[in-house]
């Protein structure tokens, strides 16, 4: 557990593809200006972060809901709710397509009507021209990204990764930086002005959401920012991502 603000504690995890190589996960605790709780995503909590989060919530009472935000996201749900029997559990519409047996909460959290019950606490934001849910299941581009508002903090699961070079490396290469997923080009929606309407998104995030200073980035890394360090960044990774969007531009033209 990394504790990043008064009201905000991130708890990494272990994910690994095909049992081998461990591309991590996490989930996120942030808190209500009421003093109660909500959890951003699913992990099976177990040892000290567990403990830790029942501390935290008066052994999960006071945590007003579980909200899964990424479709694709589902391999912890039954174990998270599992762990808070009695906390409302919120997902998308692939949640309760795939997992039916479990107690969801009505709504799916993609919803502005859902979305709506936690704006005291949170921003929400889903990128515009791609696919939320991908017919190919390996490509896991959308999701619904967070900003605690209290802390500016931004939760997001695979939408935005933290690129970091290797820890041999590091003293010769850059910096970590924001890069949007390496699998955009097959999400983007297949009709004329997908890709302009991805850029806007990117564009008009990058600017709303300025002054975020920590990214919580699911498979990758934590990324504290400079003052200006989002929009930059956030521009930055629009940038590197040009090239796929010039490609779809001329494909649907």
């Amino acid at each position: 557990m990394t504790q990043l603000h008064d009201g905000f504690w991130n708890f990494r995890g272990d994910f690994r593809i095909a049992g081998v190589v461990n591309v991590g996960t996490h989930l996120s605790l942030v808190q209500r200006p009421d003093g109660r709780f909500l959890v951003l995503d699913s992990y099976n909590l177990e040892g000290a972060d567990r403990a830790a989060l029942l501390s935290l919530t008066d052994n999960g009472r006071a945590v007003n809901a579980i909200l899964n935000v990424h479709p694709f996201h589902t391999l912890h749900c039954a174990a998270m709710h599992a762990s808070f029997p009695g906390v409302p559990l919120i997902g998308t519409a692939r949640h309760r397509q795939r997992l039916p047996e479990l107690p969801w909460a009505d709504g799916a959290i993609e919803d502005t009507v859902t979305q709506a019950q936690f704006a005291d606490t949170l921003d929400f934001s889903i990128p515009a021209g791609v696919d939320f849910v991908c017919p190919d299941d390996k490509v896991h581009v959308a999701s619904v990204l967070v900003r605690h508002r209290a802390s500016g903090i931004v939760h997001v699961d695979d939408t935005i990764n933290v690129l970091s070079p290797p820890s041999l490396l590091k003293p010769v290469l850059p910096e970590p930086r924001l890069r949007f997923h390496p699998m955009l080009a097959r999400a983007l929606q297949q009709r004329g002005g997908a890709a302009d309407e991805y850029a806007a998104w990117a564009r008009d995030l990058a600017d709303r959401w300025a002054g975020t200073p920590i990214v919580c980035a699911a498979h990758s890394a934590i990324r504290r920012l400079e003052p200006d360090g989002w929009r930059a960044e956030m521009l930055d990774a629009l940038d590197h991502v040009r090239p796929a969007l010039d490609r779809h531009r001329y494909a649907h033209n």
